[in-house]
């Protein structure tokens, strides 16, 4: 991790990674392991209360990033999409909450889940398809931006930033 806690790529990883300490900061990722590697190595840096927004289309990578993140906060269970229900739970060194929100049609739908137990908790909040909760949003998200960049590719971009 560098002095800003964003995942720091190895060489064995073949990942690059540009920008300034006050701008987003670029990753790209050539399989779907690199791209666990790269939740792997944040979950290193989040702490009870963080919340992570994931935005991207489908197939993006989204799903398989939080598989690395879990798998770095020590979560045991087998990690799917929440698509159907929504919320997943997760026991790891912190309570992990695995939010979907593919199927919610509306920011009022996402009210009526009960966010606030979520965004404001003690444990790190991972919510796919963000951009359908964003004005609920803390302060303090870190927003993770995915990009298929070709078949076996993608473009990360971390940021603090509003989008």
């Amino acid at each position: 991790m560098n002095e800003a806690g964003f995942p720091k790529a190895s060489k064995e990883e073949r990942l690059s990674i540009s920008a300034d300490r006050e701008s987003t900061r670029r990753v790209v990722s050539s399989s779907p392991e690199e791209t666990e590697s790269l939740g792997e190595k944040l979950a290193e840096k989040l702490s009870s209360g963080a919340v992570v927004a994931l935005f991207g289309e489908l197939g993006a990578g989204k799903t398989c990033f939080i598989r690395g993140v879990c798998r770095g906060l020590k979560v045991k269970e087998k990690i799917t999409s929440p698509s159907f229900i929504i919320i997943n739970h997760y026991r790891g060194t912190l309570p992990v909450y695995h939010i979907d929100l593919y199927r919610l049609k509306s920011h009022q739908e996402f009210l009526c889940l009960g966010y606030e137990e979520y965004l404001f908790g003690e444990g790190v909040t991972l919510i796919e398809w963000a951009e359908k909760a964003e004005p609920y949003l803390p302060p303090e998200t870190l927003s993770v931006s995915m990009r298929i960049v070709d078949e076996t590719r993608r473009e990360v971009r971390f940021s603090r930033e509003p989008r």
